[in-house]
């Protein structure tokens, strides 16, 4: 079999590999392919491996032999599915990989706004603790999140571990979601009350129509004055150019974001000058351990394709 991987920048490096993949036959890599590139790159695959790359009508046109889709994320939003089905091309997807990472990351952003880590590592580097004239300078705020509200915006398995890690810190924990479920330690609520109770707000629900822009100035506005606002979900699911008036207001006491709608960022992008505002280029699923759970998960899919047993399927 003729297996392409179109986008391994996005996942390998050299603890992360393809090894084990090459059992299942020839392997091709290409670091990143440039859409006008990936038709003729994929043209003889029977099994195309992708991250983000975007596989529609016009990349997939000449991959006749093409069966198998097997994508390195969750989401799926790249690939043309209607399309697929039409071709009879399977697509499955991973899912569960990175919830551990992203709850992470989550507090590591929310606990660098409240405890300013880095802000006082570069105080103290630039030598200003040796001129201080006190042992312990209270030169940036600090503050403590016991007995702080937490608002969790999607309460799936992502939500949920923010959720438990938000209970050892002794936090309330709000969270809304489409559908009711029973989480030990989170109160169910409406987002509006959600928004207007939370001293942060975390989003961890999928990008899809209902999700859109959900985060925009109107959802700033009701939100409480000073609160923090965390993002690790996706881009789509926040309007920037709200966000960033909220915080040039003063109506936010912060953010900290992981993705933003333009990846990489781009060059005009209004966040990147926005007032106490945390930026990380999406890695909160990258640690080396979720991407060699990943590879483990792709390469799970793959087997049980030729079993004839094929999980994780979206079309």
């Amino acid at each position: 079999m003729k297996i392409v991987l179109t986008d391994v920048q996005t996942v390998l490096c050299d603890q992360v590999r393809s090894d084990e993949l090459r059992q299942f036959g020839e392997l091709t890599e290409y670091g990143m392919l440039r859409y006008d590139e990936v038709a003729e790159a994929i043209r003889d695959a029977d099994m195309v491996l992708s991250n983000k790359t975007v596989l529609n009508a016009e990349t997939l046109r000449l991959a006749e032999h093409l069966r198998y889709i097997g994508l390195f994320a969750t989401g799926y939003n790249n690939v043309d599915i209607p399309y697929c089905q039409s071709r009879g091309i399977t697509v499955c997807n991973a899912g569960s990989y990175s919830t551990a990472a992203v709850a992470q990351q989550t507090f590591a952003l929310i606990l660098e706004h409240f405890n300013q880590v880095a802000k006082y590592d570069r105080f103290v580097h630039d030598g200003r603790w040796t001129r201080s004239d006190t042992f312990s300078p209270f030169v940036y705020r600090l503050n403590e999140l016991s007995g702080k509200t937490l608002g969790i915006v999607g309460l799936g398995a992502i939500g949920q571990a923010v959720a438990r890690i938000a209970n050892a810190f002794d936090m309330r924990v709000l969270a809304y979601n489409r559908s009711p479920r029973a989480v030990p330690g989170v109160e169910q609520v409406p987002l509006e009350t959600l928004l207007q109770n939370s001293d942060i707000v975390t989003v961890h629900c999928p990008l899809n129509s209902d999700s859109a822009g959900l985060f925009n100035r109107e959802r700033f506005a009701m939100m409480k004055p000073g609160a923090l606002f965390v993002n690790t979900a996706r881009g789509g699911v926040m309007v920037e150019q709200d966000l960033f008036d909220a915080l040039e207001s003063g109506r936010l006491g912060g953010a900290c974001i992981d993705v933003l709608s333009t990846e990489p960022m781009a060059d005009d992008c209004v966040l990147l000058h926005a007032k106490n505002c945390i930026i990380t280029p999406h890695v909160a699923w990258a640690p080396v351990e979720t991407r060699q759970r990943l590879m483990h998960i792709v390469a799970d899919n793959i087997a049980n394709y030729l079993a004839g047993t094929p999980k994780n399927v979206v079309s």
